[in-house]
């Protein structure tokens, strides 16, 4: 396969940089040389490149040519998997944005620059390529032991969590090993490099496991985040609690994330509790929490404006008012009526959303959080109720419901799952993942847990969905873990070498299957 992504440096390099960043830092294209450009060849030098690939994150308007009101980084790649979901509605199309991906009907456009498989695809290969370039200077930088630890662990780091979204999204789930996932780029990338063919998924998760091991091992000797965009020590073992959960490794899983929550010094906070928001609100809009792990502070002069999260969720937001983001009246009703997390929705406006709000409207300011302590107690409550350590289990998971209903308990116990996410067993890995629904709403990409679990879903117009998001062409599909409804398609451009240059079709078994099912 030949890659798009060869051409796509941050470069972006000093103009992408953090707003703790000069502002005289100039804009460098990298070059085929760049592990030994003066970037590389200190460690605090190379905080620019970094900090570079931490700013793509959530800037819009570079992975695609076109509907970049979509397209501003994770915390739009996580809303896309949300609604993709059973959990997430949308009351209705407003613009567009973000209403085909609820509707299962972007597959079809690979061969253009303008959606969603070219949008993922060019974002997390370019921090492929980006992290490339920094792990390659990792023998050869200067400056204190640490300092260069921190660095190449972020890159180590970045590295592993592209190729695991990657592989979660051009690719079956875990099971199907064998299955062609990605291709795998692991040295800088030049105009000349030769194209890889797809790994399969058991050798893209082998990489990813290596990647998240090596900058845990390098993170460790740096452990304080020095940013809260930083994929720190603590943020490298909250990914692998992600990653260990995917693979249905329960102990790693475990692991790390006990070892995520000591090393974040976070804390579980209460919904309404000042340290939650910092302006007393319930709202998740601030990286500056007590429980806030890892996230994007946006500053006024990097609002992303109309091409921005709170946007698109707020109800005072255009976007956010003529595509309302509902709950699930299904999801909604398993709160009880002391849970403090019934302020996150508005049953008198059909559970309209209210957890994500601007904390400034007039600047369109609101930070994006990318991973919270609460995630690390129920990934350890989900991982130890899969060990049959159910008493530890229900340690964790009322380390989080302690703080969200004063009357919560659970006599609950076994591992039981139904075949669709609302057939209910009474089980207590079902308790467990019904309150990471509830808690995690908006912010866990629905999509990928349902695939891991193995479950299906449905769409009931009764939960509140409307009749143009419940598709009878997708019904088999959606209860059926095993299709390609979710798994995206691969854009034309990775193919052509260049989009419209090459008349000829896609190589026969190289591509995703444009529909639910292969032809």
């Amino acid at each position: 396969m030949k890659k798009i992504f060869k051409y796509l440096f941050i470069g972006m390099f000093g103009v992408l940089c953090l707003s703790s960043c000069s502002n005289d830092m100039l804009e460098t294209e990298p070059t085929d040389a760049m592990s030994g450009s003066t970037f590389m060849s200190d460690a605090s030098k190379a905080l620019v490149p970094l900090n570079g690939i931490y700013r793509s994150m959530y800037t819009a308007g570079w992975s695609t040519t076109g509907n970049t009101h979509q397209c501003f980084g994770i915390s739009a790649y996580n809303l896309m998997a949300e609604v993709m979901g059973d959990d997430m509605i949308m009351g209705a199309s407003g613009s567009g944005w973000f209403w085909y991906d609820a509707a299962y009907d972007v597959k079809d456009a690979y061969d253009r620059s303008t959606w969603r498989p070219y949008d993922l695809w060019m974002a997390y290969y370019t921090w492929v390529a980006n992290a490339n370039y920094i792990i390659a200077a990792e023998e050869t930088m200067g400056g204190l032991k640490e300092d260069v630890d921190y660095v190449i662990g972020q890159a180590y780091a970045i590295r592993a969590y592209s190729y695991f979204m990657l592989a979660q999204s051009y690719a079956r789930n875990y099971n199907f090993q064998d299955d062609p996932c990605v291709p795998l780029y692991n040295e800088p990338t030049m105009t000349t490099t030769t194209g890889q063919p797809r790994a399969s998924v058991k050798e893209v998760y082998a990489q990813i496991d290596s990647d998240i091991n090596k900058a845990i091992e390098l993170l460790a000797n740096s452990p304080a985040q020095r940013h809260p965009s930083h994929m720190s020590y603590a943020v490298a073992l909250g990914l692998k609690s992600r990653i260990a959960l995917v693979e249905e490794k329960w102990a790693d899983a475990l692991d790390a994330a006990q070892k995520a929550i000591t090393a974040s010094g976070k804390s579980v906070q209460a919904v309404d509790a000042s340290s939650f928001a910092p302006d007393k609100s319930n709202f998740i809009n601030s990286v500056g929490a007590g429980n806030v792990m890892w996230g994007a502070q946006i500053v006024s002069d990097q609002a992303g404006m109309y091409a921005s999260l709170m946007t698109h969720m707020s109800g005072t937001a255009p976007y956010g008012q003529r595509a309302p983001k509902r709950i699930s009246s299904w999801l909604y009703d398993k709160m009880s009526a002391t849970d403090s997390r019934l302020a996150w929705w508005n049953p008198s406006q059909s559970y309209q959303q209210k957890k994500f709000e601007f904390s400034n409207t007039q600047t369109w300011e609101g930070d994006y959080v990318w991973m919270r302590v609460e995630e690390m107690y129920l990934n350890a409550a989900e991982a130890a109720c899969r060990l049959g350590q159910d008493a530890a289990a229900k340690e964790y998971l009322m380390a989080v419901m302690s703080k969200r209903d004063a009357n919560y308990n659970t006599n609950k116990t076994g591992k039981e799952l139904g075949a669709l996410t609302t057939d209910l067993t009474g089980s207590l890995l079902e308790e467990i993942l019904i309150q990471r629904r509830i808690e995690l709403w908006g912010e866990d990409g629905r999509i990928y847990t349902i695939r891991r679990l193995k479950q299906g879903f449905e769409r009931p117009s009764e939960f509140g969905w409307p009749d143009a998001l419940r598709n009878p062409n997708h019904f088999d599909a959606w209860k059926d873990p095993a299709s390609y409804a979710w798994v995206m398609t691969i854009p034309q451009a990775e193919f052509d070498g260049n989009v419209n240059m090459n008349p000829n079709p896609i190589p026969n078994g190289d591509q995703n299957p444009i529909g639910d099912y292969p032809n």
